[in-house]
């Protein structure tokens, strides 16, 4: 272990084997249009509009917690050459946010409903706000145990918050990981997921949807992918339409997938038809048929679901990108790792742990694993300058997820 000039942090030598030497690997994904990816986005997107909306109206930000989301999926009359969503998403939001600024109201319903529509929109086909979704809102705005005045409603500049204000605490005791590289196995499973859901694919496969979920597994040096994929069902017309279809895309994704990992790929495409039940979908995902979809129950903040490696459960989406270090840091974390991997060239793990209270930029403890490292002469230092001045830039963070965006899921 080597201390460095920053109390908190320390760096180690990982001696362990690494992931693509262990003989069995295991990873997943569920696709932008899986249930549980849409809560997340809804959350995420949501929380940014509001956080938009307080900055151009007040200039500072109102406390907010949107990370209670709940789709309720539809009910849709599907079969070959037809598709309809017969009873619409209803999608619930429970948690915590301000519906006024002293007295100035705050069109709360308004930018929750916008953000789901919004999301829904991009993630599926065919989708229709008034047609297909129904919103219910269960947000409060009550007091917290132990202060004077509620944070929720907010009567002055001083109730609401600056962003990168330097007096920002963490809100919470959260421990954090983050890892850099993926390995073949992850990242073919995120770029396959990400090819079938592209521009690119759905522009010659306007028939596919998007709730594509990918399984990934590694037997030494066996790959096998195992890719859940709908169609739409006004878009194929019959059985052995729908296996021709599959053939398809199936070749363009194992082609893919090889490209990828540079070696053969056992893919699997849909294992449900192989009863006679093809997948087929009205908008794209099984929320058109009454599935249900839960914040924090999908991806990780790297997009994976990844078993073998060290995780963080934490589930960010939606929640107050001021000071909650679960966010914060989760999305640190990563990046953190795909720096130092960067500059000092080995396999990179980070695990950030901060307790209530503590200064967004003083966590309690930052470890780093370098994997395979042979010490170069100011190895040490880049290390402790990334990681400081990530730190000390916490609030750059903020001002990415509420106005551009983070890619999350």
């Amino acid at each position: 272990m080597t201390n460095t000039a920053l109390d908190y942090l320390s760096i180690h030598q990982d001696r362990s084997a690494g992931i693509e030497a262990l003989p069995y690997e295991l990873v997943e994904r569920k696709g932008e249009g899986h249930p549980d990816t849409m809560c997340d986005a809804i959350a995420e997107r949501a929380s940014s509009y509001y956080a938009r909306y307080c900055m151009e109206q007040f200039g500072r930000v109102a406390h907010h917690w949107f990370d209670k989301v709940m789709i309720y999926g539809g009910e849709a009359d599907i079969d070959y050459g037809r598709g309809e969503l017969t009873r619409p998403y209803t999608v619930l939001f429970s948690g915590k946010g301000a519906y006024a600024f002293g007295g100035t109201p705050i069109p709360l319903p308004d930018i929750l409903y916008q953000a789901t529509a919004d999301t829904l929109a991009a993630v599926t086909t065919g989708f229709i706000a008034e047609k297909h979704l129904k919103l219910q809102c269960e947000i409060v705005d009550h007091q917290g145990a132990g202060r004077g005045r509620s944070r929720y409603r907010p009567q002055t500049l001083d109730d609401l918050v600056q962003i990168g204000d330097p007096r920002l605490v963490s809100n919470d005791c959260n421990l954090l990981h983050g890892y850099a590289p993926f390995s073949r196995l992850e990242r073919v499973v995120l770029d396959v997921e990400q090819l079938v859901n592209g521009s690119d694919f759905k522009a010659t496969n306007p028939d596919t949807g998007w709730d594509v979920k990918v399984f990934g597994s590694r037997r030494d040096g066996r790959f096998r992918l195992i890719v859940n994929m709908p169609f739409l069902g006004a878009r194929i017309e019959s059985l052995d339409h729908y296996f021709a279809r599959k053939a398809e895309c199936s070749a363009r994704i194992r082609e893919f997938a090889e490209s990828v990992v540079e070696c053969p790929v056992d893919l699997l495409v849909n294992p449900t038809d192989r009863n006679g039940r093809p997948y087929l979908t009205a908008l794209g995902s099984v929320a058109d048929t009454g599935d249900v979809g839960v914040v924090g129950r999908g991806n990780r903040l790297n997009g994976l679901i990844t078993p073998m490696r060290s995780m963080s459960i934490e589930a960010p989406a939606g929640k107050n990108p001021l000071d909650h270090t679960g966010k914060l840091y989760g999305i640190l974390a990563h990046r953190l790792a795909a720096q130092i991997h960067q500059a000092i060239g080995v396999p990179v793990e980070t695990h950030i742990f901060t307790s209530k209270e503590a200064p967004l930029d003083q966590p309690d403890e930052v470890v780093v694993r370098l994997r395979n490292w042979q010490r170069a002469d100011g190895d040490e230092q880049a290390v402790t300058r990334i990681v400081r001045d990530s730190l000390r830039s916490m609030g750059d963070v903020t001002r990415e997820l509420v106005f551009t965006g983070i890619t999350m899921w």
